[in-house]
């Protein structure tokens, strides 16, 4: 859950250079400060909804992967996943074929966002967030690797909750100051995502083997939980 909410945190930029229009042109108050907040905060609560089930979608993935024996190999695997995303191209990924039913999707989830824009109440608000939550992100696709190494739909969902709270400072910040960071400097910040993607990468690695390193990699024995433990 560290893991999660760090990568948060790191993800934030991000963020901003993808989603922080979206938080900028949110309908929230302009005149009452409470008000203002607690209209935030239900867009953020959307977000993180989106976010959670995603994690138990990819969470009960892992878990039948768990349940095939694979419990070292699917940190390794997700490792690996991680950096190979992070090297490949990302217009590369456009040009995939089998991908265009997933961008039809997306145009979808674009419309709905667009519409609940012209509403006024914290239901549009609420799923203003929700929809924001499913749009493409490179970092939360990372976060996803994460939430299907830990093997559980409610760690899965609970992984990509706290993955959402980590982003909400900054994207709280960037509603509230719409000049946060200028556009030259996110860029700067987001030419490093690959490095911070290709560390979590090596993380997830090296914990997969088993190296009986406290926290970080324990042995084989800690990794294996078995169905039936002896009483």
């Amino acid at each position: 859950m560290i893991s999660a909410l760090v990568f948060g945190l790191l993800s934030s930029l991000h963020c901003i250079g993808m989603c922080g229009p979206i938080a900028v042109m949110l309908p929230v108050s302009r005149n009452n400060p409470t008000q203002k907040v607690i209209e935030m905060f239900t867009y953020h609560f959307g977000r993180i909804t989106a976010y959670s089930l995603l994690g138990l979608l990819f969470g009960l993935f892992g878990k039948g992967l768990y349940l095939a024996g694979l419990q070292q190999q699917i940190s390794i695997i997700v490792g690996v996943l991680m950096i190979v995303y992070a090297l490949i191209p990302q217009q590369n990924l456009g040009k995939l074929n089998f991908l265009m039913p997933f961008y039809r999707l997306v145009s979808k989830l674009k419309s709905a966002l667009g519409k609940q824009f012209k509403k006024k109440s914290k239901g549009s608000l609420y799923l203003i967030g929700f929809f924001n939550g499913f749009l493409p992100c490179g970092m939360v696709y990372v976060a996803l690797f994460g939430a299907i190494a830990t093997q559980n739909i409610g760690m899965g969902a609970l992984y990509m909750a706290f993955f959402g709270l980590g982003t909400i400072p900054l994207m709280s910040a960037v509603i509230y100051v719409k000049d946060l960071f200028s556009s030259s400097f996110r860029a700067q910040v987001m030419k490093y995502y690959p490095v911070v993607i290709v560390l979590f990468g090596m993380v997830f690695i090296i914990r997969g083997l088993g190296l009986d390193i406290p926290f970080l990699s324990p042995d084989t024995l800690n990794l294996f939980v078995k169905a039936n433990p002896d009483c």
